[in-house]
């Protein structure tokens, strides 16, 4: 019959107790670190994907709808006898 050594139980429940408290301060860094991160991203009022995107359609449509007016203006001047 295997005797028990109160020492290694007592380090064993030490190092189990140990395992939990690293994985709950790891757990809270972790929050921590999340909550700093969300913060610094909306203070820098940076735009999604979507919205660049659409901004980027729109000015190229300005650009498009520039090259058609150009191209109009100097059809009206020639025409003009300019």
């Amino acid at each position: 019959m295997q005797t028990r050594n109160k020492f290694f139980e007592d380090m064993s429940q030490l190092m189990t107790n140990a395992m939990g408290v690293a994985q709950g301060a790891k757990d809270e860094a972790e929050t921590a670190m999340k909550g700093f991160m969300d913060r610094w991203l909306a203070d820098r009022d940076f735009v999604t994907r979507e919205e660049f995107d659409a901004v980027r359609a729109m000015a190229q449509k300005a650009r498009e709808e520039n090259e058609a007016l150009k191209a109009r203006i100097a059809a009206l001047e020639e025409a003009a006898g300019r």
